[in-house]
């Protein structure tokens, strides 16, 4: 009897024992995850023009930003939002640093102002803070984008997954270079108007700066009255 129990629980353990081990080996094996791929930028700006961000600056330039909404999609569809409200237009650059990056986006012109839209969660990718790069400001927390975006001068790949990367400059890069500096600047560069390609909007008359009169010296001994 003892011998025929030994048998019949050997015969169960080797049953089970299979059965063990693939579930052993299912739990081992990794899970595909689906791989995300980084188009790359598209520099005529003639194609896609619904993800083109056109800045028409106070110097009477016009600068082109692709935007890529493969890489960072909410970020790029609240800067179309925000642009298509015209909530940049008359909005200055308001931190500028030499050899680093433009800043913009706040109203209040301080680096403290933002939108009425809730914050962003970030969307950090692998793509290179390069010259040209845009990329969304935000405060010590990672999910506090709204507004905010900068223009790096030259590379700085220590942003690089920090911030969201979201577009590239690619029209009128020496324009950029050319905004005032400062934080903030004594005379600062000024968003006159930021709009969708696809918009065809005409590229702003600057606001007409009359000349100061021309005091003579007659005037400048004439008698004070009252």
């Amino acid at each position: 009897m003892l011998k025929s129990s030994l048998a019949l629980a050997a015969a169960a353990m080797t049953a089970i024992a299979p059965v063990a081990a693939s579930a052993q080996e299912a739990e081992a094996a990794p899970v595909e995850q689906p791989r995300r791929v980084f188009v790359p930028i598209n520099y005529d700006a003639n194609e896609d023009r619904d993800n083109i961000l056109l800045l028409d600056l106070s110097t009477g330039e016009r600068v082109a930003i692709r935007l890529m909404p493969e890489w960072a999609p909410d970020h790029v569809e609240r800067v179309k939002t925000l642009a298509k409200q015209g909530f940049y237009d008359g909005v200055i650059f308001h931190r500028v640093i030499d050899g680093f990056m433009a800043q913009t986006g706040d109203p209040t012109g301080t680096g403290q102002g933002g939108s009425e839209l809730p914050d962003l969660e970030e969307e950090f990718n692998p793509m290179p803070h390069v010259r040209g790069t845009v990329s969304m400001a935000r405060a010590q927390s990672e999910d506090s984008a709204n507004s905010q975006f900068f223009i790096v001068f030259y590379p700085r790949f220590n942003l690089d997954k920090r911030y969201t990367n979201f577009g590239r400059v690619i029209s009128n890069m020496p324009a950029v270079d050319a905004i005032a500096r400062g934080e903030p600047p004594a005379n600062p560069t000024r968003i006159l108007q930021a709009s969708i390609a696809s918009e065809n909007k005409p590229v702003p008359t600057a606001p007409r700066i009359e000349a100061e009169p021309v005091i003579g010296l007659d005037e400048l001994s004439a008698p004070i009255e009252n």
